[in-house]
């Protein structure tokens, strides 16, 4: 069985962040291993709070999966402090990790700030260098590359900005605009753009986290990028379709919207099926 290893925050509520990721490198029928960064108090409403994890801490987790089970890929999510960065870092390069993923996340969906400023520089100048990948949604991408989006072009303008200080490919993600599902691929000059269908659902809860841990599914399993991104793309637009509704804010996803299986859910819906019919 091929692993993928997630280093992010807590998400309580269990929508994004670690629990996101783990929900769907399963959903994958991968091994899901973490190296969790931070706690955090929230649901779909906001976040509440933060507890960081320790950076020796985060080296021990590191430690402790590379010495034992290697991750076939991993994907990187909230890392909210530049020493944290530091040690991811050092760790990733000391045991030569592979098929490296990075959601560069510096805001919630609901709009709390999860990176502090000073982080922001030590995430561009050590972990994107690492990356295979890094996935910026609209914000994010106008964040890095100091340009607004409104359309194709400026997605395009950004990426080829970020470009200039990151030689690896570059996931600029269209959610946020406001008419299309677009996202756009920029690597080594080239661009190519993943053209899905909108799904009409608030409930886009963890969307950035699932994306990126589904790409690093297929990067773990032997995919090209290109048809990694494809396949991820497939999986949260079901995710987004079958219209999971939790919560009193922007509700999470189904994660397990592809498995079949036949567990208590299922039980408990063909009983009440027969005692209806």
């Amino acid at each position: 069985m091929k692993t993928v290893l997630t280093i992010a925050g807590s998400d309580s509520s269990g929508g994004a962040g670690i629990q996101a990721d783990i929900k769907t490198i399963t959903a994958h029928k991968l091994y899901a291993m973490s190296a969790i960064t931070a706690l955090t108090a929230q649901n779909t409403q906001g976040v509440a709070g933060i507890f960081e994890a320790s950076p020796g801490f985060v080296a021990q987790q590191l430690d402790c999966i590379f010495t034992d089970i290697f991750p076939d890929s991993v994907k990187i999510g909230m890392v909210s402090n530049s020493a944290i960065i530091a040690v991811i870092a050092d760790k990733l390069c000391a045991y030569g990790a592979q098929n490296i993923v990075v959601d560069p996340v510096m805001v919630s969906t609901s709009g709390y700030k999860l990176l502090s400023d000073n982080a922001q520089a030590a995430l561009v100048e050590r972990l994107f260098p690492l990356a295979a990948l890094i996935t910026p949604n609209i914000p994010e991408a106008e964040i890095l590359s100091g340009l607004s989006i409104h359309d194709e072009a400026g997605m395009m303008a950004a990426a080829e900005t970020i470009a200039q200080s990151y030689p690896g490919a570059i996931l600029v993600k269209g959610g946020h605009l406001v008419n299309d599902a677009i996202d756009l691929l920029y690597e080594n000059g080239q661009a190519h753009w993943y053209r899905f269908e909108r799904i009409d659902n608030p409930n886009t809860h963890g969307t950035g986290c699932t994306l990126s841990s589904a790409i690093a599914c297929g990067l773990a399993v032997g995919l090209s990028l290109d048809e990694s991104i494809r396949q991820a793309k497939c999986y949260l637009t079901g995710a987004l379709a079958a219209m999971l509704d939790l919560g009193k804010g922007s509700g999470p996803l189904n994660h397990t919207h592809n498995i079949v299986t036949t567990g208590p859910a299922d039980v408990a819906v063909n009983r009440t099926a027969r005692a209806q019919g």
